[in-house]
């Protein structure tokens, strides 16, 4: 390796002189040193913990949602993610419309946060790492309150928000926050949803758009009052400070004002693009592990290989070249971060560029303005914002479903990149076009349909999610969706909005898998950590067929949640076969209808690939029993354990009758119900039976490798 790396050095020496090779190593050493700095700081943040008495709220992340406060602060030169349970409503209402600096003296305790959990899925300790919070404080107690009297940018950015939100109505409010400040808060999540299935939420991450309107106009007024140009040009220095204090530091808008400065400086297209790079890299060195930080250097740096070609189109064919050109060379990295992509977002960015670049950013900049200097309040014009979104919800009516592509592998990532490059380049040549079109489609095809038979335990916290994988994609099941479980409702001013489970672990590796469309989906009973994120499981992914037991269409509560569907509802009956991977699963239990609680559970069994698979849901010893009597000599390899390990399920006598290798246990993290059992896993250690358990390892998935199956897992 050492050898190798001198004799690289000759040859660039050879080629390119001492000079240059004097100015690499300077950049080189200089990164060395910020990754070194990065390093340390990250080993000493997560290996030396230290005690927080007080922390500084960072004003533009105080969120609240009913009895929940959460919040990013400042200790000791750290920052950390910190929640707290409010006490009362006065409590709630201050940290609402809280506008002043303030330090929170308090008692609480921290830890590191969970990783990640599925194969696939989000690294919420991974994240916070790029924004370099190590650690997540919950406050046990709130002591003391003082004010602060120093101003910062993040306490502007908080108060404009704040007026926005109490000055305007709403829809019009979110609008306005969104477009001028890059904030939208929990009441625009259904809305948010809506733009991102139609593939235009993108137009809300401030960038290029706003930064171009903001800075043309603050230029164009200083120039009309006299202003040099030269002066012009370093007064926007500080300006781009401000702007990108109000808009919370947002990569893709510091990456923005960067270039914008530079171009004035005479630094035009790729050398803007490589400085631009550099000094991110030196003032934000983890920007690029961020999804908007990736997306947004991708799309300039697209934009200056081809931003000559644009500059002579009228407005409107430029704009829809650089959502043509721009949504198919950033397809790989949609596919990477969302694994999805709606081919019709071209015409949706097209269309809505149109409305929020020339009309509404313009005009909410007025109103804004106006409302602060003059105290003029303009609200009648909020009936466009209403018409607007029921116009976007109707338009997700027809095209809700975005394709589904998977999630591609890193070196297919690479490819893509790579092949999507030449393209462009080779385009007018028919016969590398043709070359390079075949290959990204081979690319694409892989990544959608994976050549792997998999079964994988889904680690959906307390609950129940299987899903089975043919090869290719070419048929799947899915065996319950998971779901929370309400444990009352709350009082009116703590009531949460809340997220489906299934919106951060199942939903997610399914469309990573490239799964558009579930076959079968079988819900084993009416518990709601089986079935309690069928819908939101629906909303985003195709459902053929759903199989439940005859007694579970006897509770109210689950007939009106398939009232709510379209996908056809079918009653499993005992001997009914489900075929999966050139065989099939048989459905062996309930005997006879039930009342759709756990003994009522679908229990299926099947022979795949050499291996005996038996899936109890959440069947408990009664039912154990009563399988047992129906199928004495029950051969089974791998038991999907009942009730998630608990002591009412997998009982010694039916464990000892079938006789499993492999127990598997589907159970929250630290879940409230102490699962699995000591009894239930002391049965299992006395008859020989390996357990593997979500709450250990998270996700579980076996890999067809030959005549047997390769376990892996996510921990």
């Amino acid at each position: 390796m050492v050898i190798y790396f001198l004799l690289s050095m000759l040859v660039f020496i050879w080629q390119n002189g001492l000079n240059s090779f004097a100015k690499l190593s300077v950049i080189l050493v200089i990164f060395a040193s910020l990754f070194a700095g990065v390093s340390y700081q990250e080993k000493q943040a997560v290996t030396h913990e230290i005690a927080v008495p007080k922390i500084r709220p960072i004003l533009d992340t105080v969120q609240v949602n009913g009895d929940s406060l959460s919040l990013r602060g400042q200790f000791g030169g750290r920052t950390y993610q910190v929640y707290y349970t409010l006490q009362t409503q006065e409590e709630q209402q201050y940290f609402k419309t809280l506008d002043k600096n303030v330090t929170l003296y308090i008692s609480a305790s921290q830890e590191i946060a969970v990783g990640q959990r599925n194969f696939n899925g989000f690294d919420y300790q991974t994240y916070l790492k790029t924004q370099d919070i190590y650690r997540v404080l919950t406050i046990d107690s709130l002591d003391k309150i003082t004010e602060n009297k120093f101003f910062d940018l993040h306490l502007l950015r908080r108060q404009a928000i704040l007026f926005c939100e109490q000055k305007f109505p709403k829809p019009m409010s979110a609008y306005m926050t969104g477009l001028l400040f890059g904030y939208l808060g929990k009441d625009f999540d259904e809305m948010g949803d809506i733009y991102t299935s139609l593939g235009i939420m993108h137009l809300f991450a401030l960038s290029g758009m706003q930064v171009s309107f903001f800075v043309d106009f603050l230029r164009k007024m200083l120039l009309k009052i006299g202003v040099r140009r030269d002066n012009v040009d370093w007064l926007q220095i500080p300006f781009s400070v401000i702007y990108a204090g109000v808009t919370g530091f947002s990569v893709s808008v510091i990456r923005a004002l960067i270039q914008k400065i530079l171009a004035n400086f005479g630094v035009k297209n790729l050398d803007n693009f490589s400085l631009t790079l550099l000094i991110l890299f030196l003032f934000m060195p983890k920007f690029l592990l961020t999804t908007g930080g990736s997306l947004s250097i991708l799309f300039a740096f697209v934009i200056s290989m081809f931003g000559d070609k644009f500059e002579s189109l009228s407005k409107m064919k430029r704009i829809f070249a650089e959502s043509l050109v721009l949504s198919f060379s950033v397809l790989p990295l949609l596919m990477l971060y969302f694994h999805s992509f709606q081919p019709l977002s071209i015409l949706f960015t097209f269309v809505f560029s149109f409305l929020f670049d020339v009309l509404f950013l313009p005009s909410l900049s007025v109103l804004f303005l106006l409302a602060m200097v003059t105290g003029i309040k303009i609200t009648s014009i909020n009936f466009i914002f209403n018409w607007l979104e029921s116009l976007i919800k109707l338009t997700d009516r027809w095209f809700h479903y975005p394709f589904i592509f998977g999630k591609p592998q890193a070196l297919v990532f690479l490819l893509m990149l790579l092949l999507i490059g030449f393209l462009i380049d080779y385009w007018s040549r028919k016969k590398f076009r043709y070359i390079f079109l075949t290959s990204l489609a081979v690319l694409f095809f892989i990544t959608k349909h994976p050549p792997s038979q998999t079964i994988t335990i889904v680690d959906i916290g307390q609950g129940d999610s299987i899903f089975l994988q043919d090869r290719f994609n070419k048929r799947n099941i899915l065996i319950d969706t998971g779901g929370r479980v309400s444990f009352g409702e709350s009082e009116g001013w703590k009531k949460r909005s809340t997220t489906p489970n299934a919106e951060n672990t199942l939903i997610p590796y399914l469309k990573s898998q490239g799964v558009g469309e579930i076959d079968t989906l079988v819900i084993t009973h009416t518990d709601e950590d089986h079935m309690g994120d069928l819908l939101a499981v629906m909303n985003q992914i195709k459902v053929k067929k759903i199989l439940t037991s005859e007694g579970s269409l006897t509770n109210p509560t689950f007939v009106a949640t398939l009232k709510q569907i379209r996908a056809k509802i079918q009653v499993a009956k005992v001997g009914q076969q489900l075929p999966i991977f050139d065989s099939h699963l048989a459905v062996l239990y309930p005997f006879s209808q039930g009342d759709g609680k756990n003994n009522d559970s679908i229990v299926l069994y099947g022979k795949l690939n050499h291996t005996n698979f038996l899936f109890t849901g959440d069947l408990e010893s009664d039912g154990e029993a009563s399988l047992l009597a129906q199928y004495p000599s029950l051969d089974v390899d791998i038991l999907k354990a009942g009730h998630h390990g608990s002591k009412t399920s997998s009982s010694e006598p039916f464990v000892k009758a079938i006789s499993p290798a492999i127990a598997l246990i589907s159970c929250g993290l630290d879940n409230r119900y102490h699962h699995p059992n000591a009894e239930t896993l002391a049965t299992f250690n006395k008859y020989g039976v390996k357990t593997l358990r979500t709450d250990e390892l998270g996700a579980i998935k076996f890999t067809k490798n030959g005549k047997s199956w390769q376990i892996s897992t996510v921990k």
